[in-house]
């Protein structure tokens, strides 16, 4: 057991849900949570990466159910919801959430963008209304929510993914401050370029990118001291973006923003 596993199971167990947990960072959470004895519930799009992740979380000698579903879906949480009904629930960890969109905003098409919000706010708003109210009434558990440094500052043609990230930021740190009071931790994980499938699949430039396992160990053992943590390798680049003037943080940051992601497409960070 590694030193971010010690006492997990004490603090956050018997059950962790981790939605998004087919592959990545998602899976790597996963796996850290099973090597601590959590039973782990995975929710995720794509069946045969979940069912692949699947068998890794077992090997480590825990229970582990699965749930293919598109987090778009009009149910999706309700069949989250339900899934879990029947559990001792300690852990949230949600790590669903990409732009799947990228388009100036003036041209774009409403309907992708409102996707994009769903997928990054509107469900993990659900998901932490509904398991938040189970948790605070356990008195126990957590609730780790995966962000970007996409989220400090504006971007052209992702700037909606962007601002949902922003968003998601602000609100863990208040809902943070509510839960605490009740014996529940909140974090916001603050990542950047990850050595991830997604990633790899979108042809970005993984060179010097955090290890997904890296990056679960990080957060997991920065999840009792919220309201966000920064993974290491993104520690400066969010100081950075974090300054007074604003028109030169962002118009600074545009063109290496264009040189990394390239044409049209997805970033997945």
């Amino acid at each position: 057991m590694s030193e971010a596993t010690a006492g997990l199971f004490e603090r956050y167990g018997p059950w962790a849900l981790v939605v998004g947990g087919s592959e990545g960072v998602g899976a790597a959470f996963a796996e850290e949570l099973a090597r601590a004895g959590l039973g782990i519930v995975l929710v995720a799009r794509k069946p045969a990466p979940l069912g692949e992740t699947a068998d890794r979380v077992r090997a480590h000698g825990v229970p582990c159910r699965v749930l293919a579903l598109d987090l778009l879906d009009a149910d999706a949480t309700a069949r989250i919801v339900e899934a879990v009904a029947d559990l001792d629930l300690g852990l949230l960890v949600l790590n669903a959430g990409a732009n799947t969109y990228r388009s100036r905003f003036v041209e774009a098409n409403l309907a992708r963008i409102q996707a994009v919000i769903d997928l990054n706010v509107t469900r993990p708003l659900e998901l932490c209304r509904e398991l938040g109210a189970r948790l605070a009434a356990r008195g126990r558990g957590g609730i780790l929510v995966v962000g970007s440094s996409a989220g400090y500052l504006g971007h052209a043609d992702i700037g909606v993914y962007a601002a949902a990230k922003a968003f998601t930021r602000i609100f863990t740190e208040g809902l943070w401050l509510e839960l605490r009071q009740v014996g529940v931790d909140v974090l916001h994980l603050v990542l950047g370029l990850t050595a991830t499938p997604a990633m790899a699949r979108a042809g970005l430039d993984l060179t010097g990118a955090a290890d997904p396992a890296d990056v679960a160990a990080e957060g997991l053992a920065a999840l009792g001291a919220g309201p966000v943590h920064v993974v290491r390798q993104q520690a400066e680049v969010a100081a950075r973006r974090s300054g007074p003037d604003r028109a030169a943080l962002v118009a600074g940051n545009h063109g290496g923003m264009r040189a990394m992601l390239g044409g049209p497409g997805t970033d997945p960070s």
